[in-house]
């Protein structure tokens, strides 16, 4: 089948077609996907306003704040199921990041219990630098300070001490971070302190490092200021030898 066809110029050729179909006619119709983020909190909120059951200062003016109900935390918690359940949603989990845990009494512990085993709770990440301590509120002692039926659901990651290589390499990007000019010298002194003090004392003595560097005219900190603030400055261990040596000077 052949049809005529017509060029810009209005010069006219054959087109050799299969089929002749017609153009289409009519509004164009598009279909979109609205993808929006919404955390349980700001559920919470929504709801909570539909039933008015928050204070009047997330309105805009003074009142007195209030916790949000049980109730509406359910109701949202069950719609949000709902909603993944019928593949209109999907649940991205938050991280909750609790340091010092063994800093938490024994009541905070059977909340957080309780709270893992919901199907919207966050992922949990704990830490922690103690041993075997007591645990607060209680006479019982375990490792961490954390119960132990918690410590059995959780998944504990294996540490170890940080190498003379490592505690150089953390010391020059604190120094790099914090914009302080470290001599090789300095750097290798403090190198030796992380590792046979600890990383935290070490890094501790940059600032005061600097001062001194600055007051006497050094460009860069150099072994000389790092032994100086060692000086004034103890380390943990210095200072529990230091009460121990003058115990009975001090008050009780």
């Amino acid at each position: 089948m052949f049809v005529q066809g017509k060029g810009e110029g209005g010069e006219t050729y054959d087109i050799y077609v299969k089929k002749k179909i017609e153009v289409p006619k009519g509004p164009v119709y598009k279909e979109k996907e609205i993808t929006r983020f919404f955390t349980l909190n700001d559920l919470d909120i929504y709801q909570a306003r539909q039933q008015g059951l928050l204070s009047a200062m997330i309105f805009g003016f003074a009142a007195e704040e209030r916790e949000i109900p049980n109730e509406v935390r359910k109701a949202v918690d069950e719609f949000v199921l709902k909603l993944i359940n019928d593949g209109k949603g999907e649940l991205v989990p938050g991280v909750l990041f609790i340091d010092d845990v063994h800093m938490l009494d024994i009541e905070t512990w059977a909340y957080l219990s309780r709270a893992m085993e919901s199907e919207l709770s966050p992922i949990l990440i704990l830490a922690t630098n103690r041993g075997i301590t007591k645990i607060r509120g209680t006479d019982v002692e375990s490792p961490h300070g954390v119960p132990l039926d918690m410590l059995d659901r959780l998944i504990i990651i294996r540490t170890k001490p940080y190498t003379a290589d490592e505690v150089r390499e953390i010391i020059k990007i604190r120094a790099r971070e914090e914009k302080v000019s470290l001599a090789n010298d300095a750097l290798e002194e403090l190198t030796k302190v992380g590792t046979e003090e600890s990383l935290r004392y070490a890094i501790q003595l940059l600032a005061p490092a600097q001062l001194r560097a600055q007051e006497v005219g050094h460009k860069e900190i150099t072994k000389e200021d790092v032994e100086y603030v060692k000086k004034l400055f103890l380390s943990v261990r210095e200072s529990v030898q230091y009460v121990k040596e003058y115990e009975n000077y001090f008050l009780r």
